[in-house]
């Protein structure tokens, strides 16, 4: 048993691809530009086990195009240009340049992004990078505006079970232990939508069988797996997203014993500090807000921070940051204001700028009578003055509820003070 089951059990075409209906399905935008043939360079975003390496294998396959991979983590300038140097040697009058498929292409820098401009913008290759970053964050924008992006989703429970019952019906490892799936519940669910942690609790499953022993899969054997097995850190993905929840809501939960365990635990697992960094900036943002202003400043000074040094002193300034984070007061209240105004505006009630809210920079614009009646705050008393700066039909209506926090229980005061019986603070 050389190859994981994973591996044995990866499809060799479109047909045999499980999940992404909405990219491969008979109507999908990719399956349609497969069976044109003329894929253009794209990049595949979504959690890890979602069958991004799978897909871009395939593609070639059916096109029947040369198929060059790297991989970023262990790949430099030097094997790019490499790469870029095999493939125009396999370029043959109008036929469409290879494949090079680029897994983890966010944790590229800059340069080795360069590297690939020029090939890909003169059709030496077909570009399929995967990432598991928001590849506006990681991917250059020259690169990444040559380069359509395709999201992945989470692989559903009736796929899951589809990848699964495959698997114990077709691999010879599995099938000598006569395989019986009696609950799938917990196999489905610690799976979190990943095709790769499927098969890998079926083959610890199977491992642990004895010669001539039924393997049965239950809730409760895959549970107690689950607590033994799968308890490290995996930077592919293993737990990527498990960890990094459980972060975020010890934060969230002011508990700093807990969020630095889990910094640890990330760290030690080998998380890009860029993440982790990006996810610190989220939650002052989210769940300390305007309890503490600070913390979006500390937050993004990290994010500055972790790019400028790296590890491992990077695990300083994050450790710093997390248990100020966890330590603040919190508020979410700009949360709530924001998704309340946009639900607002998506209401389908949109009316628009009151005229005295209009900008006038024309002598038309000033007699149709825009900017009239604008009443200019800082003429007036304490630079304030009582005026309906939202729609019409909108007017009085609270979008923002300060919390009940040191910070926020003087902006209430402020608010009460200045709109008095306009918005019922």
């Amino acid at each position: 048993m050389a190859k994981p089951l994973a591996e044995r059990m990866r499809p060799l075409s479109l047909d045999e691809y499980v999940g992404q209906e909405q990219l491969v399905g008979t109507e999908g935008i990719l399956r349609k530009a497969i069976e044109k043939g003329n894929i253009p360079s794209f990049i595949l975003w979504g959690p890890p086990g979602t069958g991004k390496t799978t897909l871009a294998t395939i593609i070639a396959r059916q096109l029947k195009r040369p198929f060059l991979s790297l991989n970023a983590v262990h790949s430099g300038v030097k094997d790019i240009r490499e790469a870029i140097q095999k493939a125009k040697s396999q370029q043959f009058f109008d036929r469409p340049g290879p494949i090079l498929f680029i897994d983890e292409i966010h944790r590229f820098s800059k340069s080795q992004q360069d590297a690939l401009l020029h090939a890909v913008e003169k059709g030496i290759i077909t570009l399929i990078g995967a990432t598991t970053e928001n590849p506006s964050f990681e991917v250059i924008s020259p690169l990444l505006s040559r380069c359509q992006v395709y999201v992945l989703e989470p692989l559903d429970k009736k796929a899951l079970e589809t990848l699964a019952r495959r698997a114990i019906e077709r691999d010879d490892f599995l099938r000598q232990f006569k395989p019986v799936l009696q609950e799938t519940e917990a196999l489905l669910r610690l799976s979190g939508g990943d095709a790769r942690k499927l098969y890998n609790l079926l083959e610890l499953s199977a491992e642990q069988c004895a010669e001539g022993e039924q393997l049965r899969i239950t809730n409760r054997s895959i549970s107690r797996l689950a607590e033994r097995y799968i308890a490290r850190y995996d930077k592919g993905g293993e737990q990527h997203y498990d960890l990094a929840s459980a972060f975020i809501k010890s934060i969230r939960g002011s508990d700093p014993n807990a969020a630095i365990y889990w910094l640890a635990r990330m760290l030690e697992g080998g998380e890009d500090v860029k993440f982790i960094a990006r996810r610190l900036l989220i939650s002052a943002a989210e769940d300390i807000g305007l309890a503490n202003p600070n913390a979006l400043l500390l937050a993004t000074e990290t994010l500055r921070a972790v790019h400028a040094i790296g590890m491992p002193e990077a695990r300083i300034v994050l450790a710093e940051t997390t248990i100020y984070l966890a330590g603040s007061p919190k508020s979410n209240s700009a949360y709530l204001a924001i998704d309340r105004a946009l639900e607002a505006v998506r209401s389908g009630e949109t009316p628009p700028v009151p005229l005295s809210l209009r900008n006038a920079p024309t002598k038309l614009m000033k007699e149709l009578g825009y900017g009239q009646d604008y009443h200019y705050a800082h003429q007036y008393e304490g630079h304030f003055v009582q005026a309906n700066f939202l729609p019409e039909t909108w007017k009085g209506k609270i979008f923002y509820e300060p919390a009940d926090n040191p910070q926020e229980n003087g902006i209430r005061e402020r608010l009460k003070k200045w709109w008095k019986n306009w918005y019922k603070y």
